[in-house]
């Protein structure tokens, strides 16, 4: 039995419906259906304009729908602000990473839920003791939690934003291209990481170019092109070519 086969007889952590979002005369996304459950890793693919970070920006609160249902644990939500999405356990790790560079990395994983003392000052002993925690946790490398973050590697730097996400509760981890500037040593402990959040439990929505990066992971593949999901694929049931194939146009998706 594959994995997409054990998820049978369970409700998706989250559920998307009708998904969609135009700009003007631009229509951006088109009526896109998505199921992710926990414990799985979800592959969203396509080329640029397709419409992933259109998807992205809604289920993380950054833009709103025009026309969607959303929900959590099956029940009804709306997400209409990045509060609403942390709220209900959606972390969205971008590009970027939104890290301080010149703070370490127990001030990084706390940003703004930091322990007090009293209620007032920080405890700053208390915030390097919990990192340590979570930093071994996530089984990455970091010599100390008093690390300043500007001077990690890229695949250190992940697996501190995946970390700020574990103390919040996330229970679905988006990943925007989280391998795109790595190289083969740091793409490989980033892709560790996302098997080790799937091993916990949480579900992963992993939006990459990288096919071989994309199915080494994944347990499902969603292909979108011109804001429409064309295409929904276990990975064991196609291969990077026909992905490939589906992203340009040179195969046509059965819901194109």
């Amino acid at each position: 039995m594959n994995e997409s086969q054990q998820l049978l007889g369970r409700q998706p952590f989250i559920k998307l419906r009708n998904v969609s979002k135009s700009f003007g005369h631009v229509q951006a996304l088109d009526k896109v259906d998505l199921e992710v459950y926990e414990g799985e890793i979800v592959g969203l693919v396509g080329d640029n304009g397709a419409g992933k970070s259109t998807l992205v920006k809604i289920l993380s609160g950054v833009y709103f729908a025009d026309e969607s249902e959303i929900r959590a644990d099956d029940k009804l939500v709306d997400i209409k602000s990045p509060g609403d999405a942390q709220a209900l356990g959606i972390a969205t790790v971008y590009q970027d990473l939104a890290l301080v560079d010149h703070r370490d990395v127990a001030s990084n994983i706390y940003l703004g839920i930091e322990p007090r003392t009293a209620g007032v000052l920080i405890n700053r002993r208390k915030m390097w003791s919990d990192s340590k925690g979570v930093i071994e946790s996530v089984r990455t490398t970091i010599e100390s939690a008093k690390t300043e973050v500007g001077i990690l590697s890229g695949g250190q730097r992940q697996a501190v934003a995946i970390a700020r996400s574990l103390v919040r509760g996330s229970r679905l981890f988006i990943m925007d291209e989280p391998t795109a500037a790595l190289g083969v040593e740091q793409s490989e402990m980033v892709l560790s990481l996302l098997n080790d959040l799937k091993q916990r439990g949480a579900a992963v929505l992993l939006i990459s170019h990288n096919m071989l990066h994309v199915f080494d992971v994944v347990d499902r593949v969603v292909v979108l092109r011109h804001g429409k999901k064309i295409a929904e694929r276990n990975r064991a049931d196609t291969t990077p070519e026909e992905i490939v194939g589906l992203i340009t146009g040179a195969i046509q998706g059965e819901e194109a």
